[in-house]
């Protein structure tokens, strides 16, 4: 089923997530998830924008194959996931998000992570990732904890975008996927 994307200016994107019990069965809300995140060509979808507030997203980088055939690929599902180190070059690349359609800007993150979470088949896991890869999940993982791809931003460039985050807030930009913004 696909979901609405709560865009800017729903409180949900600015809580901090809940743990899942992650004993319990997610695959219909991966299975959604996933449906509404390529419904919407993205790449990632946490759950505050999908109106849950608990600790999971969902990625598939496959997309990002297309500019760079040598770009490493990863799908899944990640259910209490924790960054437990960023490291390796500071890399920069313009990113944008479901929650804040129509909004592309540079954004600076390490290269590198380590990253513990359950997967959707209910495996603990600990994993290091690079690249793209690493970014989307960084992206991902900022959601939940309340935080938007452009709270990275300098405040001379918010002050720029002002008037589109007032547009995405109050329901003027219409993109090609259901919303929800209050």
């Amino acid at each position: 089923m696909i979901l609405p994307i709560y865009v800017y200016g729903h409180p949900i994107l600015r809580k901090k997530v809940s743990l899942l019990d992650d004993t319990q069965d997610y695959s219909a809300l991966i299975a959604d998830m996933f449906e509404t995140m390529y419904h919407t060509q993205g790449v990632g979808l946490a759950g505050p924008q999908v109106g849950h507030s608990e600790a999971i997203f969902v990625i598939d980088t496959e997309p990002f194959r297309e500019g760079d055939p040598e770009a490493e690929i990863y799908k899944g599902a990640f259910i209490n996931p924790k960054i437990t180190n960023e490291s390796g070059v500071d890399f920069t690349f313009n990113e944008g998000c479901l929650s804040l359609p129509d909004i592309h800007e540079d954004v600076t993150r390490k290269s590198e992570i380590d990253i513990e979470y359950t997967d959707e088949n209910g495996q603990r896991r600990k994993e290091h990732f690079k690249g793209y890869v690493a970014r989307v999940i960084q992206h991902e993982y900022d959601h939940l904890q309340g935080i938007v791809f452009t709270d990275h931003l300098s405040q001379l460039k918010k002050m720029v975008l002002k008037r589109k985050f007032a547009d995405i807030a109050t329901g003027k930009l219409h993109p090609h996927y259901k919303t929800k913004n209050k």
